[in-house]
């Protein structure tokens, strides 16, 4: 017989949940459990007769220790990852508590009343379209295949191909320009719409990581009658770069191109006075993509697709069926996007922006991009590192070099990351490690509502650690001036 009073295997699921909350400035940020323990803690055999929910919710906290990161806390850098708010926690217990199904009205009433809130609420906040039709997705992967599938559409209905109902067997090619710093999802976006990895095409760009006017041009006059994408960056995941949008675009429009603009988390950028002029422009664009779980600080999954033209994104992604309900005056979420059923992520969505309002955000963006400012500017400022590119928003990267006489780009590579790897170890901090213009670099991500100046000091202090430096008077700030590559 299965338990059904709820009460008290819940009130055992907060007090876990609290204590990891609460020690995640004293916990390791780096999962220390290794593969092997952790599948021979959680491989149990299969039992025959049912259990106790308390028994299974601690064993299962108790088999998942040492395996389960910090990204939560302050001092984790290592990707794009914010932690959540604790409006937007408390929001998500509640949306797995009430287990409603988001994909209509019928399903979930109050659910879809919040999305269409939430919808209107976002597009004021990242300063585009208010007409715009939105799609709340399990992330900025799904939130780009939306928005590229309203794409797909649009473009072969041009040529009198209707591509939802013959496919693309026999359909006119269709081709994706990009900067070289477009990120992978892109390409598995494009290979679920059937455009094909291949459909991609890469082009350079200037110092600042951003596509020049000159090239997209060239690019589009090379084959003028090609349907077109034109993909734009707001925010690149090295260095947080943001194309000229209110260059590229009208560019884009004139060859006849839709342009979709990849605002994993730069989009948020228009949430704040101080840095919404790199986005300048973007408004213009055809499609934007963005996360929730980014800089809106909500629990995963959460991600926002936003398309000027609601005719083909409807068109892309509706379904009629004898057996579905629809509500004539309501906005059916599955009309939108690609999921049928799916959790009311828009409940958090709605309680991270009540908490935060529009000053909170702005304050929480403007935090981040100082503190991963500081970050890099202290790190590369330590004997062995090098800064490689100083953070204009929350995006930076640094480089350690190998002491030895001599060394070569391959020791300077293999250098960072052993040190990278030893932060890592420390459990002080996280960074993960990437590729930039033929060097290895570590990567700075500020992305976390609670970073502070003191998740910088800590974290600063163990990358002296890894270097060697082990004179806690030895302060970053006094220090040489950092050896700039670029800046």
């Amino acid at each position: 017989m299965i338990e059904s009073n709820f009460r008290p295997v819940l009130e055992r699921a907060l007090s876990h949940a609290l204590d990891h909350l609460d020690h995640l400035g004293t916990r390791p940020v780096a999962a220390t459990a290794p593969l092997a323990t952790l599948r021979e803690r959680l491989g149990r055999t299969l039992n025959t007769e049912s259990l106790s929910a308390h028994r299974v919710i601690d064993e299962l906290v108790a088999d998942v220790a040492g395996g389960v990161l910090g990204s939560a806390s302050g001092r984790f850098f290592g990707w794009v990852v914010g932690g959540s708010l604790p409006a937007a926690l408390a929001a998500d217990w509640l949306t797995s508590a009430w287990d409603q199904n988001a994909a209509s009205y019928a399903c979930g009433p109050a659910l879809a009343v919040i999305e269409e809130v939430c919808g209107s609420w976002l597009k004021e906040l990242l300063g585009l379209p208010s007409g715009a039709s939105f799609a709340l997705t399990s992330g900025c992967q799904m939130a780009h295949a939306t928005a590229l599938a309203a794409a797909r559409n649009a473009l072969l209905a041009r040529r009198g191909w209707d591509v939802e109902q013959e496919g693309l067997a026999g359909a006119p090619r269709i081709r994706v320009l990009s900067s070289e710093q477009y990120h992978a999802s892109i390409t598995r976006a494009v290979r679920l719409l059937g455009l094909g990895a291949n459909s991609v095409r890469a082009l350079p760009t200037d110092r600042a990581g951003r596509l020049e006017a000159t090239t997209l041009e060239g690019a589009l006059r090379e084959d003028p009658a090609a349907l077109t994408i034109v993909l734009l960056q707001a925010g690149d995941l090295n260095i947080g770069a943001c194309d000229v949008f209110a260059e590229l675009i009208p560019i884009a429009h004139r060859h006849g191109a839709w342009v979709h603009v990849d605002g994993a988390f730069g989009l948020w950028l228009n949430a704040s006075p101080q840095y919404r002029h790199l986005l300048a422009g973007a408004e213009g664009a055809d499609s934007w993509a963005t996360d929730g779980h980014k800089w809106l600080n909500v629990p995963y999954d959460c991600g926002y697709a936003f398309v000027a033209h609601p005719q083909p994104h409807r068109a892309a992604m509706a379904i009629e069926a004898s057996y579905v309900s629809r509500h004539e005056q309501a906005r059916e979420q599955k009309d939108w996007n690609p999921e049928w059923s799916r959790r009311g992520r828009g409940v958090a969505t709605y309680a991270a922006i009540r908490q935060l309002g529009r000053r909170g955000l702005a304050e929480l963006i403007e935090r981040n991009c100082q503190a991963a400012h500081a970050l890099v500017t202290q790190i590369a400022a330590l004997p062995g590192a090098q800064l490689v590119w100083e953070p204009k928003v929350n995006q930076g990267l640094v480089r350690f070099l190998d002491p030895g006489p001599g060394a070569a780009d391959a020791q300077h590579d293999r250098r960072t990351d052993e040190v990278a790897r030893a932060v890592i170890a420390s459990g002080e901090a996280f960074f993960s490690n990437t590729t930039w213009r033929g060097m290895r670099c570590m990567r700075v991500s500020v992305c976390n509502w609670q970073t502070g100046a003191e998740d910088v000091a800590r974290s600063v202090a163990a990358v002296q650690q890894a270097l060697g430096q082990q004179d806690p008077n030895l302060s970053p700030a006094g220090a040489r001036r950092p050896a700039v590559l670029v800046k």
